[in-house]
């Protein structure tokens, strides 16, 4: 297998991810427009400052994603034809942290769902649900994301590994 199509689809279906992001920011963003314009309970009416938050912190995630993995394509390829084998090897060593990295992941964001859920439970006030439920949509979506981006990662990392055999 050619390591450069290898790498560029990869940094490809990342970019693709971080649109993914984006388009749920719209969302999420959308749906404080309608809570603020249409909005007629307490709860309503506190709903689109939270999910503005969420909207804008979904945009700045989408366009790290982006940010880091545009320009990589054309990297690869430069690096690739350079030195094949040290590319080879700087990109298992990439791939095998960022398995760690999304380890790790898959640990916060489950135990700020439960903190969320927690504070829905204990939390009398409407402010606090509304960011809570926020916070668990937001953190929901994220390791969906995540979990693409797991398999992503992992099945790029164990082709790298048959590469360098």
């Amino acid at each position: 297998m050619d390591i450069i199509k290898l790498s560029t689809d990869w940094a490809k279906a990342e970019i693709f991810s971080a649109k993914i992001v984006w388009l749920f920011s719209i969302v999420e963003l959308l749906a404080a427009i309608g809570f603020w314009y249409w909005g007629r309970t307490a709860i309503a009416r506190i709903f689109p400052w939270p999910l503005l938050v969420m909207g804008l912190f979904l945009v700045a995630v989408g366009a790290g994603l982006y940010v880091a993995n545009k320009p990589r394509i054309t990297r690869f390829e430069s690096e690739s034809r350079r030195d094949p084998k040290a590319f080879l090897d700087a990109e298992i060593q990439r791939t095998a942290k960022s398995q760690q990295d999304l380890a790790l992941v898959f640990k916060i964001l489950p135990g700020i769902i439960v903190i969320a859920a927690v504070v829905i439970m204990l939390a009398p006030a409407n402010g606090w649900r509304a960011i809570s439920v926020t916070i668990i949509l937001t953190a929901v979506f994220l390791m969906v994301v995540d979990s693409n981006t797991t398999a992503r990662n992992d099945d790029y990392h164990t082709q790298l590994l048959e590469l360098n055999k």
